[in-house]
C-alpha cells in the first residue's frame, strides 16, 4: 500500500504496512457507513422528520458525546465497544449531512478526498519530527471553536463565519499531516489489544470529515 521504508527491517515494515492498511480500512468503512446513512436519510424523507421534529440539536449533542467517550475512555473500553462508538459516530454524521443537497455532497466529497489524500501522503512521507505541532494545533483548534461559538451566539456575522471556516479548513490540513505522521509512528508499537488502528482510523476520519464539513459550509448548497 505504501512505499517501503528502507531503514526498517522487513518484519517491522510488514507490521507497519499491515497496521496502516487496517487503519485506512476502518476509516473507509466509516465513510461508507456515513455515505449510506446520508443517502438513506435523503431518499427516505427522514430528513424532514428530523427537521420538523427539532431533532438535529439532539443529534449534534449525541455526536459530541460519542467523541468525548471515544477520546477519554479509549484505554478502558474493549475493542468491540470502541468499534461500536466509531460506527455510531459515522451514522450520526450521515444523518446530519442530509441537510445539504446531494449534488453538493458528491462533488465536495471528491474534493475533500483529494485534499485529504494529498496531505495524508505528505504526513506519511515526511521524515522529520512533527511532535511539536500537536500542542500548537490543539491551541489553534480551541481558539477556532471559541471564535465560532462567539459568532454563533453574539456576533452572527456571515463574513466572520466564512473567515472561521477558511481558517479551520487550513488548520485541518495541518492536523491531517500531523495525525498521519503520528499514526505512522504508532504502527511501530504494540497494537493496544487491537484498538490502536481503530483509534488511528477515528482520527483520520475526523480529519477528513472536518475538511469535508468546511468545504460544505463554504461551497455546499443547503436544502
Amino acid at each position: 500500500m505504501f512505499r517501503e521504508n528502507s531503514t526498517l527491517p522487513a518484519s517491522m515494515q510488514r507490521e507497519q504496512n499491515n497496521f496502516i492498511a487496517k487503519t485506512f480500512l476502518w476509516m473507509f468503512a466509516g465513510l461508507i457507513v456515513t455515505a449510506a446513512c446520508a443517502w438513506l436519510t435523503y431518499s427516505s424523507g427522514l430528513y424532514f422528520r428530523f427537521y420538523f421534529g427539532n431533532s438535529f440539536t439532539f443529534l449534534l449533542i449525541a455526536e459530541i458525546a460519542v467523541v468525548l467517550l471515544f477520546s477519554f475512555l479509549f484505554r478502558k473500553l474493549s475493542p468491540a465497544v470502541v468499534g461500536v462508538l466509531f460506527f455510531a459516530y459515522a451514522v450520526l454524521n450521515g444523518v446530519i449531512f442530509a441537510v445539504y443537497q446531494l449534488s453538493s455532497i458528491v462533488v465536495l466529497f471528491l474534493a475533500a478526498a483529494a485534499l485529504f489524500g494529498g496531505f495524508a501522503l505528505y504526513g506519511y512521507s515526511y521524515k522529520g519530527d512533527l511532535s511539536k505541532w500537536g500542542p500548537l494545533l490543539m491551541i489553534c483548534l480551541i481558539v477556532a471553536i471559541v471564535m465560532s461559538l462567539i459568532n454563533v451566539f453574539l456576533i452572527r456575522a456571515e463574513f466572520f463565519e466564512i473567515f472561521i471556516d477558511c481558517a479551520v479548513l487550513f488548520l485541518f490540513f495541518g492536523i491531517t499531516i500531523y495525525d498521519m505522521n503520528k499514526i505512522k509512528k504508532l504502527s511501530l508499537v504494540t497494537d493496544g489489544g487491537g484498538k490502536l488502528h481503530i483509534y488511528g482510523a477515528m482520527e483520520l476520519y475526523l480529519d477528513f470529515i472536518n475538511i469535508f464539513l468546511r468545504l460544505l459550509a463554504l461551497f455546499g448548497k443547503k436544502k
